[in-house]
């Protein structure tokens, strides 16, 4: 299996609001950089996408080491909550339902495809390649080429 390095962000003017994501890929000389923005989402929403888009564009499986500043996604996955959530029926408790489902349903067969180690960093400080990811997202979102994220629901 190759080994990818994979930084990932997602950002939102607004929350919710317009978001953008950014992704940085890195396998050996090779890098790859993708970015999209939509039209009304969350930051939380743009973090995991960051980290489906990355995956996906992996055309075989991989090691993957994945770099992101989101607690929220590095925590779900590595804590189990995501597992637990799943079992539940998508309820974080008895009353309460886990939000952002449908990419949780889409991120999951990919932690089945490729064996991804999640790795938190801190944004916006020393990662030169977590503040790449940032200026993707964020330029994705200047530049105006939305998408409309139709799992997101108020």
């Amino acid at each position: 299996m190759k080994n990818v390095d994979v930084y990932t962000d997602g950002a939102c003017s607004g929350n919710p609001g317009p978001g953008g994501f950014g992704v940085v890929l890195l396998h050996g000389k090779h890098r790859k950089e993708i970015s999209g923005a939509y039209t009304r989402t969350t930051n939380n929403r743009m973090e995991i996408l960051a980290a489906i888009v990355a995956l996906e564009a992996l055309k075989e499986p991989c090691l993957v080491r994945l770099y992101s500043d989101s607690r929220y996604l590095v925590d779900a996955i590595e804590k189990g909550w995501v597992e637990r959530w799943r079992t539940n029926g998508w309820k974080r408790n008895k009353t309460e339902m886990a939000v952002n489902v449908d990419l949780w349903e889409r991120l999951l067969p990919m932690l089945d495809k490729h064996k991804v180690e999640f790795i938190w960093v801190k944004g916006h400080a020393s990662n030169v390649e977590n503040n790449r990811c940032d200026q993707l997202a964020r330029a994705a979102i200047e530049a105006g080429n939305f998408t409309e994220d139709v799992g997101y629901n108020v």
